[in-house]
């Protein structure tokens, strides 16, 4: 592969499959998400090899730097030699943990909680929102 000298960040994100689309790498840019040095760039900013970006997708947040430059999408496996997740073991497991928090659901057609109920599932909430 020719080494290739510029490339924007949209791209290369897209490329390394952080996001599903380039538009969805532009828009994260715009949005903020995407930072350098703790500064927002935006989308036509030149990646370079050793530069560490933090990315924050919903509730992950992932902090990869850049060990080489890819123009193309690839496979999974072949993207992830262009990149190394320096992502916090705290934050990966931060985010996990959110799909195991305990669901606040009703049976369906159970109808309107009565008055002690709805005390039980504001305490339930309220636990729940504390722990954050």
């Amino acid at each position: 592969m020719a080494e290739i000298e510029k490339l924007r960040v949209d791209k290369y994100l897209w490329a390394i499959r952080i996001f599903k689309t380039r538009s969805l790498a532009t828009d994260a840019c715009k949005a903020g998400r995407v930072k350098f040095n703790g500064q927002n760039i935006k989308a036509s900013h030149i990646v370079k090899i050793g530069d560490t970006y933090h990315i924050q997708k919903g509730v992950e947040k992932k902090v990869v730097e850049v060990t080489g430059l890819l123009d193309r999408r690839v496979d999974a496996k072949s993207a992830a030699n262009f990149y190394e997740d320096r992502t916090p073991l705290e934050e990966t497991y931060g985010y996990k943990t959110v799909y195991h928090a305990p669901m606040l659901k009703r049976d369906r057609g159970a109808g309107r909680p009565t008055k002690k109920e709805r005390r039980e599932i504001d305490e339930l909430r309220k636990d729940v929102w504390e722990k954050d």
